[in-house]
C-alpha cells in the first residue's frame, strides 16, 4: 500500500537561524524537500519564508513528527 502525499512529508522545527534571519523563523515547522546530494553535506532543503526551496545546515533544524489532522494543516498552509 503506497502512503499518501501528507503522510510521506518531512516535517521539522527550526531551531537556530544565525546568518538566516530573514529566511527562517525560530519555532517555526517547515517542509522538507527530499535531496540526497545535500544529505551528503549535512544540509537540508525546505521551503523557506521566501516561498522556495533552499538549502540550510541540518543542525538549525530537528525532526517533528506531526498527527495526521496537523500535517494536513500545516500542508494546506505552506
Amino acid at each position: 500500500m503506497r502512503k499518501s502525499a501528507t503522510a510521506a512529508r518531512q516535517f521539522v522545527v527550526c531551531v537556530k537561524n544565525e546568518g538566516y534571519a530573514a529566511s527562517l523563523e525560530k519555532r517555526k515547522i517547515y517542509v522538507v524537500l527530499a535531496d540526497s546530494a545535500a544529505a551528503t553535506h549535512d544540509q537540508i532543503r525546505v521551503i523557506d519564508e521566501s516561498g522556495e526551496d533552499y538549502l540550510y545546515p541540518k543542525s538549525f533544524f530537528v525532526s517533528i513528527s506531526l498527527p495526521h489532522p496537523v500535517r494536513k494543516a500545516v500542508l494546506t498552509a505552506a
